[in-house]
């Protein structure tokens, strides 16, 4: 049995960046050295003040520890890592292009004021899993010993947790439309029509040279 210290050096490199970002953005928070409303998404700052980091920092912050901050921290920490070891093996630019557009599109859409948020980590998060419950959809899926279900409707199931726990449907609902976003342009698109739209750019791939299982095909 490997060690923690040997177990968190095998995760792949960016949900380890990711989750270790989210992780301690919290511990900051509950040290008080951090306040999130200075790092939250406000857009008025972010134009006005030219506080750009906005745009970055609002998705490292999960909320306080909490079991829903334990669950969405233990979603990177299993089904990122399987779909970064998995589906996207020896393509780690193409796992950072998805996160990158999913960055993208959250930030769009949380500016309409129908999706307004201050904080996009547990939509990003919830775009993982998404992907994931589509590149794995006939997994088996046991939640808390008490349900069984397919790993298709995952994303859905924890839709209804957040209802059990009093959490707001919002986050995860707008991480299941950009996942499906994403989804729809660079895997069923290209299927059916032969035309990729969503092909990681060139720029990307410097970013990942030096990180292990990254297979460079430009």
């Amino acid at each position: 049995m490997s060690s923690p210290a040997e177990y968190y050096n095998s995760l792949p490199p960016i949900s380890k960046a990711y989750g270790t970002l989210c992780f301690f953005t919290t511990v900051l928070f509950h040290l008080h050295i951090l306040n999130p409303e200075f790092i939250g998404l406000y857009y008025p700052f972010v134009f006005k003040k030219f506080e750009i980091w906005r745009l970055f920092t609002n998705f490292f912050f999960l909320g306080p520890f909490s079991i829903n901050f334990g669950i969405r921290l233990l979603m990177i920490a299993r089904y990122g890592v399987q779909l970064e070891k998995g589906a996207f093996e020896k393509r780690t630019a193409d796992f950072l292009w998805m996160m990158i557009f999913g960055a993208i599109s959250l930030l769009v859409l949380s500016a309409i004021p129908l999706f307004k948020l201050s904080f996009l980590g547990i939509p990003m998060v919830s775009m993982l899993l998404y992907v994931w419950s589509r590149e794995y959809p006939n997994s088996q899926i046991n939640m808390y010993g008490l349900v069984q279900l397919r790993s298709f409707y995952l994303p859905w199931a924890m839709l209804g947790l957040d209802v059990i726990f009093g959490s707001p449907l919002l986050p995860g609902f707008m991480g299941i439309i950009v996942g499906h976003l994403y989804y729809f342009l660079a895997v069923l698109h290209p299927l059916a029509t032969g035309k990729n739209y969503l092909k990681t750019p060139k720029w990307v791939y410097p970013f990942t040279r030096s990180w292990p299982n990254n297979s460079i095909l430009v």
